[in-house]
Parts: C-alpha cells; sequence; structure tokens
C-alpha cells in the first residue's frame, strides 16, 4: 500500500456563525487513509458528518486546520485557505462524489452520464466514452450502456453513479449514504464494489452511513461525536 496517504486531514476545524451564535459543527478532526482503502464515517445526526465531508470535498471552506491530497496540501488556514486556484477543476478531476440518490442525468444514456465528466475535463469524445464503457464493464451494468436512466433499476443506477464517480481516476471518492434506499442484497453489494474498485483503481473511499447492513464491512471506522473523530477498528466481515 502506498506510503503516502490519499487522504489527510489534520486538526480540522469548522465554525459557523460569529460571537455568542456561533457554533462549532467541528472541532479538530484528523483522518487519513490510505489509497485502495475503505473507510467508514459513522456517527449520529449533528455530529459533523455532512460538514466534514462538504470540507474534505470543496464545498464549503474550513475555519482551520490542514488537507492533503495524494501528498499535496490543498487547504492550509495558516497559509492563506485554499490552494487550489479553481475549486471547481479540484473537484471534477480529484474527487469523485457518489450520494444517497444516484442523481444521474435523464436525458442522456447510461455511456453518456458516465462520459460527460471526463469530456468536460478535455478528454475527447470517443477516448471518454471507452473509459465509461470500461468502468461499466467493471461494474457489470455494461449490457446497459445505451439505456436511459428511467429504464434502470435502483441497483443499475447506483452502479452508474459509482462509475460516474471514477470517471475522472479521482484519487478519493466521498460516498454520502450510497446504500440508504437499497435492500440488504444490493447494499451490500454496493459496498463490495466500492471495496473491488478502491483496489483495482487505488482509490481512496470514505463512506457516510447509518446504515447497519454495511457497517461490519469496514475494517477501519471513524466515528465522528460532538464534532472530533474518533478512529477503530472495524469487524472487516466478508461480504
Amino acid at each position: 500500500m502506498d506510503a503516502t496517504p490519499a487522504i489527510r486531514l489534520t486538526g480540522l476545524r469548522k465554525r459557523y456563525g460569529t460571537g455568542e451564535a456561533a457554533v462549532d459543527a467541528l472541532k479538530g478532526v484528523d483522518m487519513t487513509v490510505a489509497p485502495g482503502e475503505v473507510v467508514g464515517l459513522i456517527g449520529p445526526s449533528g455530529s459533523g458528518k455532512s460538514t466534514l465531508l462538504k470540507c474534505l470535498g470543496a464545498v464549503i471552506e474550513p475555519t482551520a486546520g490542514r488537507i492533503e491530497l495524494s501528498g499535496e496540501t490543498i487547504y492550509d488556514s495558516e497559509d492563506g485557505g485554499w490552494r487550489a486556484g479553481d475549486l471547481r477543476t479540484l473537484r471534477r478531476d480529484r474527487i469523485g462524489f457518489v450520494f444517497q440518490a444516484p442523481y444521474l442525468i435523464p436525458f442522456l444514456d447510461v455511456t453518456d452520464n458516465v462520459a460527460l465528466l471526463p469530456m468536460l475535463a478535455g478528454v475527447g469524445n470517443a477516448a471518454a466514452r471507452q473509459r465509461a464503457l470500461e468502468l461499466l464493464t467493471a461494474l457489470d451494468v455494461a449490457h446497459r450502456a445505451g439505456a436511459q436512466v428511467s429504464q434502470l433499476s435502483g441497483g443499475e443506477q447506483q452502479r452508474v453513479a459509482i462509475a460516474r464517480a471514477l470517471a475522472n481516476h479521482a484519487p478519493v471518492i466521498l460516498a454520502d449514504e450510497p446504500t440508504a434506499p437499497l435492500d440488504s442484497e444490493r447494499a451490500l453489494t454496493v459496498v463490495r464494489i466500492l471495496n473491488q474498485m478502491a483496489v483495482q483503481y487505488q482509490t481512496a473511499i470514505i463512506v457516510v452511513t447509518h446504515d447497519e447492513k454495511i457497517i461490519p464491512t469496514f475494517r477501519r471506522i471513524y466515528q465522528i461525536r460532538d464534532g472530533k473523530t474518533h478512529e477503530e477498528a472495524g469487524e472487516g466481515r466478508e461480504i
């Protein structure tokens, strides 16, 4: 496993508001995730999970701390904040997102949904579509490549969403409750796929979840309580 973490958070803090109305959502989060690793992030509602994901995904700016991706500092509160010149490009090229709802584009077919991000990044149409087909094959949905989103089952839509998250070779994927709408069999299939893709593409994946069906599958878990993370060993149960 690569010695350089794909994700390293150091002393990450986020405060909303000022003065007496200030609320500290994150109070000094430390986290490390290696390439090829899937870790769980769990905690009660209001514990800071969503805020942490938004900071790591460069959606909102932390108040303090440091964020590193693959050894490169992208945010440092002591050095002017964001180090990336264009946060949209950072999110497009280096961070993949998988949500509870797939958010696929309904007027594009499956292949074009996956190929869109590489094309926006400047990859040619043919190369982007070839990359999409390779991912769809790896995720066992290549037979749906020409289908419309409305023709897919819920499990197929989630696999297409995972393919889209991987389409730009992002070293980091943030998965926010990706199995919540799925039954046990489909939920465990999604987790198995995430683990396979993490190893195959050496991608670091953080899965935010309340789903008791999948929590036992993680080898490492970060519990977040009152804005702070606590690392613990997971069961690592075979799927």
